[in-house]
């Protein structure tokens, strides 16, 4: 874990998706070349570069995506194996070129931002999209439909059902994308040790620490559960959410 410890301690504005998404995925693939991977990214950046790198408006920026990521590389939804746990590894996914909205919204936006260009993830009803271009004339793309444009962008932040998501959000949705496909496997300890990874790299996720209590106390380990709790009182002023955590911890059974 000490591999991506340095992630929650980032400013937010400060972490690349993509290049973090792949230090998360080499935790499971201690074999690979990381560095192969991460010369993959850089090489998407630079053709976007050599496409149109001038870029100017959301149109072009749009269409330049579409045509570096899609149709030179391929990158596209996996609509056939969709809760395959390959397409929330994004090691995996550079390897197979599909990959879950997530996933491929990572690769988009953070190629996108290293040309200089203005983009975002957008958590959106049962979707995951991104944002593209300057505004007010920015437009909305959806990565797993092989970079299509599905409508304008120009709202504020919080603005109707799209919420632009924060980088550390968008890791922790990549990695609730793990957590759901273990959890469906009846594997908790692939789900726990997600979730421990989740509060590594977003540490103010009290969702996340949650699930990792519930889980260590369905493992039987009271005093990991009891700290993992504890966390959630250490990040939260919800008043609501401390009264339940307050009520868990009162509920665990003293250690022996």
């Amino acid at each position: 874990m000490e591999d991506v410890a340095y992630i929650g301690l980032l400013d937010d504005d400060d972490l690349e998706l993509d290049v973090a998404g792949l230090q998360i995925a080499a935790l499971d693939h201690p074999e690979a070349d990381l560095e192969v991977y991460v010369d993959q990214l850089g090489t998407l950046a630079e053709d976007l570069i050599e496409l149109n790198g001038a870029a100017a408006t959301a149109a072009d920026q749009a269409e330049a995506l579409a045509t570096v990521m899609a149709r030179r590389n391929g990158f596209i939804g996996d609509r056939d194996t969709y809760d395959d746990p390959a397409n929330a590894d994004m090691i995996r996914v550079l390897d197979r070129r599909r990959g879950l909205p997530v996933s491929l919204s990572m690769i988009y936006v953070a190629a996108a931002r290293r040309v200089g260009w203005s983009a975002e993830v957008l958590n959106t009803p049962g979707h995951v999209l991104i944002r593209i271009g300057p505004m007010p004339d920015a437009l909305i793309v959806d990565p797993f439909d092989g970079g299509r444009i599905v409508g304008p962008g120009g709202f504020a932040a919080g603005d109707g059902p799209a919420a632009v998501m924060s980088n550390a959000a968008v890791l922790v949705r990549l990695l609730a994308n793990q957590a759901v496909r273990a959890n469906a496997a009846g594997d908790g300890a692939r789900a726990l040790t997600v979730y421990t990874r989740m509060t590594i790299v977003a540490p103010g996720h009290a969702a996340g620490w949650w699930e990792r209590a519930r889980l260590e106390l369905s493992r039987g380990d009271r005093d990991a559960a009891r700290a993992s709790l504890c966390a959630i009182l250490e990040i939260s002023r919800d008043p609501g959410l401390r009264r339940q955590v307050a009520a868990a911890l009162d509920a665990l059974p003293a250690a022996r």
